[in-house]
C-alpha cells in the first residue's frame, strides 16, 4: 500500500524544494563548492597536509568531483591515531557537541560539531524523513539507542528544525487519524 493510500494524503511534501529540485548541473557545483572547501580547510592540518603531499596533490588541483579520487581518505585509523581531538579542522570552543564512539574494537573516535553542522544535520534530516512521506505534523517514533554516536546524533536532529517538527509512523497522527 502507497503512503497516499494509507494515509489518505496525496502529493509530494518537500522540506526544502529549491534544494531537493535543483538541476543537476547546478547541484555539481555545489557539491564541487563545497568539497573544494573542505579540502582547503583539511589542507590546514598537518594531518591532512602530509597525506595530500604524499599523494602528491593540493586542494587548488580539485577542479571537478571527477578529482576527488585522486585525494586521500579519512581512515578510522587516522581518528584513532589523533585521538582525541588532533583531527579538528576548527577550535575546540567552536563545538556544540561531541560525539564518540564507544571505544570497543580499540581507542574511540570522536567527531565533534560546530552549530553549521547541526544545522546542516538538522536540514538533512528533515529532508531525509519528508522524502520518506514524513510532513509537519507528523509523530514519530525513533527506535534507537541514544549513545553518542552520529547515527544517534542523526536521528535526533530533525525534531530540532524549528519550522518542521516531525518524524515519521504511520500509525501515530496528531489528529488522530
Amino acid at each position: 500500500m502507497s503512503i497516499e493510500a494509507a494515509t489518505g494524503r496525496g502529493g509530494a511534501f518537500m522540506f526544502d524544494r529549491d534544494a531537493e529540485t535543483m538541476p543537476r548541473q547546478a547541484l555539481a557545483a555545489l557539491q564541487a563548492r563545497r568539497v573544494k572547501d573542505t579540502l582547503e580547510r583539511a589542507y590546514g592540518l598537518p594531518h591532512y597536509r602530509k597525506k595530500f603531499d604524499a599523494a602528491g596533490v593540493r586542494p587548488a588541483d580539485f577542479k571537478s568531483l571527477v578529482d576527488i579520487a585522486r585525494f586521500p581518505f579519512t581512515l578510522k585509523s587516522d581518528m584513532r591515531d589523533h585521538y582525541p581531538f588532533g583531527m579538528f579542522a576548527v577550535p575546540r570552543e567552536k563545538l556544540l557537541r561531541l560525539h564518540a564512539s564507544s571505544g570497543t574494537s580499540g581507542k574511540p573516535t570522536v567527531v565533534g560539531y560546530t552549530k553549521g553542522d547541526l544545522e546542516t544535520w538538522s536540514d538533512l534530516m528533515a529532508r531525509s524523513l519528508a522524502c520518506a512521506g514524513a510532513e509537519p505534523g507528523d509523530i514519530v517514533h525513533m527506535p534507537t539507542a541514544m549513545g553518542c554516536s552520529p547515527v544517534d546524533l542523526a536521528s535526533t536532529m530533525a525534531p530540532s528544525v524549528s519550522a518542521v517538527r516531525w518524524c515519521r509512523s504511520p500509525a501515530v497522527r496528531p489528529s488522530g487519524k
